[in-house]
């Protein structure tokens, strides 16, 4: 389901997981259809006992054959007049495809979901919450009776949204809720801002409340809590053993109750391995674990979120603005990465949608996106490898799994164009597929 954050306990339980196709616009309309697998796909569509009508004179009438064959899927052009697009590049014939795949027919957008438990129904204006997020949400809400939680999520993943809930379903919802970016605090004050100090601690030190003392009561968010050096980490431990805060230059404690939030976007778990987290602090935090899923992970949510930000630039200009984006664009932002998140798509698109205006066009275009909006900062090539044997090995170790599978779909899963589109050996490919369980498809 796509929901507020109140709707997202009902997106656990039910049935098990099972395939589904979930168109999310057509022309420059939203649409909200979630369709059975098998599926025959055109202006009429049949799966099942669902039959639907669609108005797009691009797609022929009898288009694609959408289908779940051994766990990969298995998508059929039948001679459509203007073709069929899987992950943006057109196929002849039929190909196979692991995980969740984008198919666009004519001026129609198609997510094809591994898991089609809690698609269906669009989002209020205000907010959008796919089932992927919204099953993270529902386990903190679970937790948040707990004193501590760890959130683990990428930047713009949407963590202190998710701290929020923790705080307003748990016990203290009606004390503060405090948020601390860890990584912004200055070197040398940490310790100061976290925990308060005492008139002549230090030269110029006065009485000063920390922020554990400011969330007495309710909720303490620790944003990037990795950065925390070693000294701060072991203040922090005593103060969830001990439930008291001492402030710098203090002989005594000052009791609090709070409940602690920490976040990352590293794996603290590999911090404690390279010594980076102390794992006594580690273990005291990490009561529950909770992983929020990048946006790339979340398809059909890129859809709306596109869908949303363009019409809201809209009425920014005017509220009579009627602003909406075109398939491909939509097609265009769901194959993109996106390593900053729901922030770096809100940017760009709005972006976007200032240009479309300024050209005096009422429709967003593919065009009108930045080449670079959602594609992973790289940095130029140096003017001379002197270990150019090395590089390919270098460029293999920092590809993860999204990258590979977007650089198959985009070669039409040719493994030979897509290694070199990568930067890397053939060889390399292959074990990076078998590292990531990515099944090998028909080739063309």
């Amino acid at each position: 389901m796509i929901g507020t954050v109140d709707d997202v306990s009902s997106a656990v339980g039910g049935p098990p997981p099972a395939p589904a196709i979930v168109i999310v616009a057509s022309g420059t309309r939203p649409v909200s259809l979630v369709l059975p697998v098998p599926a025959e796909l055109g202006r009429r569509i049949a799966a099942g006992s669902v039959t639907h009508e669609l108005d797009d004179d691009r797609m022929s009438r009898d288009h694609a054959l959408v289908a779940m064959e051994r766990g990969l899927w298995l998508i059929v052009d039948r001679d459509s007049r203007n073709g069929t697009f899987v992950d943006g590049e057109r196929i002849y014939g039929e190909v196979r495809r692991h995980g969740d795949v984008v198919v666009r027919l004519g001026h129609t957008v198609f997510i094809l979901v591994a898991n089609g438990q809690g698609h269906g129904e669009q989002a209020p204006a205000e907010q959008v919450v796919g089932p992927e997020l919204a099953r993270a949400y529902a386990e903190v809400r679970r937790h948040a009776a707990d004193d501590a939680l760890v959130l683990h999520g990428e930047s713009g993943s949407g963590k202190e949204l998710a701290a929020r809930l923790y705080h307003e379903a748990g016990p203290r919802s009606a004390g503060p809720f405090v948020a601390v970016n860890c990584a912004a605090i200055p070197e040398g004050v940490a310790e100061r801002l976290l925990f308060g100090s005492k008139r002549g601690a230090f030269s110029g030190a006065v009485d000063a409340v920390g922020h554990f003392q400011q969330a007495h009561g309710g909720t303490l968010f620790l944003d990037e809590v990795a950065e925390l050096d070693a000294a701060v980490q072991a203040k922090l431990l005593r103060v969830l053993e001990t439930r008291e805060v001492v402030p710098v230059g203090a002989s005594s404690g000052v009791p609090v109750d709070i409940g602690i939030v920490a976040a990352s976007h590293r794996d603290l778990r590999q911090a404690v391995a390279e010594r980076r987290f102390r794992d006594d602090l580690y273990y005291r935090l990490a009561l529950a674990t909770v992983h929020l899923p990048p946006l790339r992970a979340r398809k059909a949510d890129i859809a709306r979120l596109v869908q949303r930000e363009v019409a809201a630039a809209g009425r920014a200009i005017d509220s009579r603005t009627r602003l909406a984006p075109h398939a491909r664009l939509i097609e265009a932002c769901c194959l993109r990465p996106w390593p900053g998140n729901v922030r770096e798509l809100r940017g760009a698109v709005r972006q976007a949608a200032s240009d479309a205006l300024a050209a005096g066009r009422d429709i967003v275009r593919v065009e009108d996106l930045a080449t670079t909006a959602g594609m992973p900062v790289t940095a130029p090539p140096p003017a001379v490898a002197p270990d150019a044997a090395e590089r390919p090995r270098a460029v293999a170790a920092e590809l993860d799994r999204d990258a590979v599978v977007a650089a198959l779909a985009r070669a039409n899963n040719v493994r030979s164009v897509a290694a070199r589109a990568l930067g890397i050996h053939r060889t390399q490919l292959y074990r990076l597929m078998e590292k990531y369980g990515i099944a090998p498809a028909d080739e063309g």
